[in-house]
């Protein structure tokens, strides 16, 4: 009598570590023998502002009534050495992002919508454009290794000056501008052949430390009649030591950018597997500020995945003075909307997905030199829906602190938090909901 083999009726089961995208990226570069350039940020799931909730206000506090209590939201910025500290209505500024990267009236968009909220822009690399000096109250320019577009003419324009030293989605990674985003305007601003990739240099030509950036802002202060601000920006990588650095050569405001930041483009194994997740950054910084005694006096700002009022509060609450934002002010102004659909999925993507930036087939006329392709935004509508955006978080935010009985949004602290997880709570060191346990700390809150 034969043996007859059971059936099998277990459904079968994919393995963890080789899920399906694993097993397509492997076939993908077997097939290509190159890696895979996106943009955006992080997409593994990372502990983050998410995994901690507000205590709020009962019988131990007392809330304020929304209706009838002021709650403040105002940050001054640069109060450290220069003669004009940069005065913002919010504490949710606009993230640096390059011309050529983004389109001419997506950097207008941008301008305008901050100065409608009160706040500033940053030019991000490639230069400062006519649309967003014109339309921006408060400009922000960015002093990257590329040195593309810089010059002292637009240095002296700027109402702060911000050296970028790294970015979050790429620690110690330079950025990529492919070939087909190097337009006439961009070649000519970039000093660059028009149609051939490049690629910006991950360190500073005329510095290798410390000691030498501080001689480069003492030579900015003097460009700029110490005047400006100057800020460093700062990747999160090593917080601590990069945030005690950038304030011993004499920055007056740190912009600390973690993982989930996005970027242009890069390679996708450097986004995912470089830096630190932005929850883990702050405290650190905070750290470092406090050692040495300039905590307020030099502003932190925080990047990487800010998207609600609820995480600009919570930014806030561990010690920094303001956040920035790049990936929803991009989306704010109309980047991966759904009525695109059709088309993103004749790129191979979807809306909410899309992240091939540097090939500048954007469909909605953001992240891309395409002229046909850029008249589809309308940089007036496109500000307003971005000012709608910060006008809504604020209100958020001052929602959050007037129930933690606060009358202004510097004001929440560590001890208005506790966290869901045992990550979240180490990273943030506050206590694990429902203890009294920091991981990691012998200190417990009663």
């Amino acid at each position: 009598m034969k043996n007859k083999r059971k059936k099998n009726i277990t459904k079968p089961r994919q393995s963890w570590t080789f899920d399906e995208y694993t097993n397509s990226e492997i076939r993908r570069a077997a097939e290509t023998g190159i890696y895979d350039i996106r943009g955006g940020g992080s997409k593994r799931k990372l502990p983050h502002f998410d995994d901690l909730l507000f205590l709020g206000a009962s019988m131990s506090r007392y809330p304020l009534e929304g209706y009838r209590e002021k709650c403040s939201t105002d940050v001054t910025l640069g109060t450290r050495f220069a003669k004009k500290p940069i005065k913002l209505k919010i504490p949710i500024t606009i993230a640096g992002m390059s011309f050529g990267a983004l389109s001419g009236p997506a950097k207008e968009a941008l301008g305008r919508g901050a100065s409608i909220a009160g706040t500033s822009t940053t030019t991000g690399d490639g230069g400062m454009t006519k649309e967003e000096r014109s339309q921006s109250k408060t400009l922000v320019y960015q002093l990257l290794p590329s040195r593309y577009g810089m010059n002292p003419d637009d240095l002296r324009k700027a109402d702060a000056i911000e050296v970028v030293i790294g970015q979050g989605a790429k620690p110690g990674g330079g950025g990529m501008l492919l070939g087909q985003k190097i337009s006439d305007r961009v070649a000519e601003m970039r000093t660059l052949p028009k149609g051939v990739d490049q690629r910006s240099a991950c360190r500073h030509p005329d510095w290798t430390g410390p000691d030498d950036l501080a001689i480069k802002i003492t030579e900015l202060r003097e460009i700029t009649q110490w005047n400006v601000p100057i800020f460093v920006k700062i990747a999160g990588a090593r917080p601590y030591y990069d945030t005690a650095l950038a304030i011993k050569a004499g920055a007056d405001v740190v912009v600390l950018d973690g993982m989930q930041g996005g970027t242009a483009a890069t390679q996708e194994v450097f986004i995912e597997n470089v830096g630190q997740p932005t929850l883990a950054c702050i405290r650190p910084a905070v750290d470092a500020l406090q050692d040495l005694n300039v905590h307020r006096e030099v502003q932190l700002i925080i990047s990487g995945g800010i998207r609600n009022g609820a995480d600009v509060s919570k930014a806030l609450a561990l010690g920094a003075d303001a956040v920035s934002i790049g990936s929803a002010a991009m989306i704010a102004i109309g980047d991966n909307d759904p009525k695109w659909e059709k088309e993103y999925n004749k790129l191979g993507s979807t809306a909410g997905a899309y992240d091939d930036w540097h090939e500048g087939n954007d469909p909605a006329g953001i992240s891309t030199q395409n002229p046909k392709l850029m008249k589809r935004l309308d940089p007036k509508k496109a500000g307003k829906k971005l000012s709608n955006y910060l006008k809504v978080m604020t209100l958020e935010a001052q929602t959050i602190a007037r129930a933690c009985g606060k009358n202004d949004l510097h004001n929440l602290e560590p001890e208005d938090l506790c966290a869901l997880t045992v990550e979240a709570a180490a990273m943030a060191r506050v206590p694990l909901a429902g203890t009294s346990w920091i991981p990691g700390s012998d200190q417990k809150i009663f």
